[in-house]
C-alpha cells in the first residue's frame, strides 16, 4: 500500500470537496446512524480557513475531518471523520483525529473540544486523546451546531428528546481539566457497547406514534 500522508488541508485539496461529501454520505448510509451531511462549498470553506484535515495517497483521497468553533469560540468540534473502506483498520482515522485535535488546540487553546459519535473505535481514539463522556447539556447550546444535525437520520429522535439525548455519545476534552480524570475505554467499552445497543433499541421504538 502506498504511503498515506495526513496533514492540514491546503487550497490544493479543494478539488476533493465533492468526493469528500460523497464519502460522508456513503459513511452515513453504511453506519445506519448519524453523521451530518455537508455541501462541497462548506468543505471548501473549511479548507480555506485552515480547519480541515485530509489524508491522501498518490493523489487519491483517503480520509477527511474538519473543525468547527461554537459559542464564541468556547467550544470546538472535530466533525465529519471519514476514511475510505479500503484504508480502514490501518490507523488512518487515529492519525486524522490526532492532527485535528492538535490543530484545534493551536487555533482555540481555551476551548472545550467535543464530539458526537456512535462509533466505538472513535470513542477509543477520543479517550486516548483525553476526552471523557459527558451529557448533552455540557455541550454547546449554539443552535447553529444543532441545526447541523438536521441531515442526520436520527434528527427526529434528537428533537423528541429536546436535544438532551440521541443515538450519539457525547465526549469532550476540557483543557482546564486535562489530566484530572480519564476514561478507561478498555475497561468501559463493553459496557458502552451494551449501553448503545439498549439505547438504540429503546429510542427506535414506535415513539413517534400517538
Amino acid at each position: 500500500m502506498a504511503k498515506v500522508i495526513v496533514k492540514v488541508a491546503t487550497p490544493d485539496h479543494k478539488k476533493y470537496a465533492e468526493e469528500i461529501c460523497d464519502l460522508i454520505a456513503v459513511s452515513a448510509q453504511q453506519r445506519g446512524t448519524g453523521i451530518a451531511l455537508r455541501s462541497p462549498e462548506y468543505i471548501r470553506l473549511k479548507i480555506d480557513e485552515g480547519q480541515a484535515i485530509v489524508a491522501v495517497s498518490d493523489n487519491e483521497l483517503v480520509g477527511f475531518c474538519y473543525i468547527e468553533s461554537w459559542s464564541n469560540r468556547q467550544y470546538v468540534a472535530n466533525s465529519g471523520l471519514v476514511v475510505k473502506q479500503d484504508f480502514r483498520s490501518s490507523g488512518i482515522a487515529k492519525r486524522i483525529k490526532r492532527i485535528a485535535f492538535e490543530r484545534s488546540q493551536n487555533l482555540f487553546p481555551n476551548a472545550k473540544i467535543f464530539g458526537l459519535t456512535t462509533s466505538l473505535p472513535v470513542m477509543k481514539i477520543n479517550s486516548e486523546l483525553g476526552y471523557i463522556p459527558v451529557t448533552y447539556g455540557e455541550l454547546t447550546n449554539d443552535e447553529l451546531f444543532w441545526n447541523g444535525c438536521q441531515s442526520c437520520v436520527n434528527y427526529e429522535i434528537l428533537l423528541s428528546k429536546n436535544k438532551s439525548n440521541c443515538m450519539c455519545t457525547a465526549m469532550q476534552f476540557d483543557p482546564h481539566q486535562s489530566g484530572k480524570k480519564r476514561w478507561d475505554f478498555v475497561k468501559k467499552s463493553k459496557i458502552y457497547d451494551r449501553f448503545m445497543k439498549m439505547k438504540k433499541k429503546r429510542m427506535t421504538k414506535k415513539q413517534f406514534v400517538l
